[in-house]
């Protein structure tokens, strides 16, 4: 099993470990700082390094049951330490993509109390769907007021990992129209935009909204008649 240090602090760059295990396509680690993608978040990159060694990792899949981070060539041995480090600017562009999803979403469920259909994302852009009705320019260019403001607000954003039978005590917790967490999940993962939106979510996030930057919203479709989208830019 390898210990997801993400999970609890996003901002950590760099970090040690030792190879576990080796699978067909890189090698399974103790521990790690490397997001592993989901919920449409995709996963980090980056290197591992061993002395004068360095090993390009492009990619994280799930194989068996245990995370593997994908090399190319010839990997580290089992058992050797290894250093790792993220491409941070990646990361860190990431990490304000998905905030501002949260951010629209909560601005979207506040004041429609629609539910999300869907979304994905990519550094720096990145598309919502909620179950509405209509969607015009004009509300699109409301979204995006809206959603600026509360950048400018500078809320604080927390992160917690609650017991589950907790966390569903919680309301409107679950922002998707379709339940995605296993019932096997004992622990549920919250992330507070505090004042303004609290969720289930396992991704990487930045600490405050000021640090998301401007957010314009470049894009509105039709997917259906109560199935709308929406399409943000994250600036400099």
């Amino acid at each position: 099993m390898t210990d997801i240090l993400c999970y609890t602090d996003s901002y950590l760059r760099e970090f040690d470990a030792t190879v576990i295990d080796a699978a067909p396509k890189g090698v399974v680690l103790d521990r790690t700082a490397f997001y592993p993608g989901g919920g449409g978040q995709p996963a980090d990159s980056g290197a591992l390094s061993v002395g004068d060694a360095s090993y390009a990792v492009k990619r994280l899949s799930r194989q068996n049951g245990k995370l593997v981070h994908e090399i190319d060539g010839d990997m580290p041995a089992v058992g050797a330490v290894v250093h790792g480090e993220l491409e941070w600017e990646r990361r860190y562009l990431l990490m304000r993509t998905h905030t501002a999803l949260h951010i629209l979403c909560g601005v979207v469920w506040r004041d429609y109390g629609a539910q999300v259909t869907g979304g994905n994302m990519q550094p720096g852009s990145a598309r919502m769907d909620f179950e509405l009705e209509n969607m015009s320019a004009d509300f699109a260019e409301r979204m995006e007021t809206l959603v600026n403001e509360e950048v400018r607000a500078a809320r604080p954003i927390e992160i917690k990992t609650l017991p589950r039978d907790e966390a569903f005590s919680i309301p409107d917790l679950i922002r998707t129209k379709i339940n995605l967490l296993p019932p096997a999940i004992t622990e549920v993962r919250t992330v507070n935009i505090t004042g303004l939106d609290l969720q289930a979510d396992g991704g990487t996030h930045v600490a405050n909204t000021d640090e998301v930057g401007k957010i314009s919203v470049v894009g509105h479709e039709s997917k259906g008649r109560i199935n709308k989208r929406l399409r943000i830019r994250i600036g400099e």
